[in-house]
């Protein structure tokens, strides 16, 4: 599942999320997109992702790029920081990841 909120400029991630939910969190996405500033998005309820969420990740950097924001990942999980390091988001301009504090 994923949701936006905008007065916290938070996306929140958590359960599963793949090809079969990826229409369910385009809303999210486009109200991400359309928030001022940087956007945190909160990995740590996340318990597996495919490619597809690591895709539209990517798109959403970029276009907060294009006004000089960032796309925080916030406490993925070792299994979804994995994926994030295997398709190279955290190396996108503008991404960065942000570990849980000890």
């Amino acid at each position: 599942m994923v949701e936006f909120d905008y007065s916290l400029s938070l996306l929140r991630c958590w359960g599963d999320e793949d090809r079969a939910t990826q229409g369910t969190r385009r809303r999210a996405l486009a109200r991400a997109i359309k928030s001022h500033g940087d956007v945190v998005a909160d990995l740590s309820g996340l318990a597996f992702a495919d490619s597809s969420l690591m895709l539209d990740l990517a798109a959403l950097a970029r276009r907060l790029r294009t006004r000089d924001s960032e796309l925080k990942l916030r406490e993925p999980q070792p299994q979804i920081k994995a994926l994030i390091e295997l398709v190279g988001l955290h190396r996108l301009p503008g991404v960065a990841v942000e570990a849980a504090l000890a």
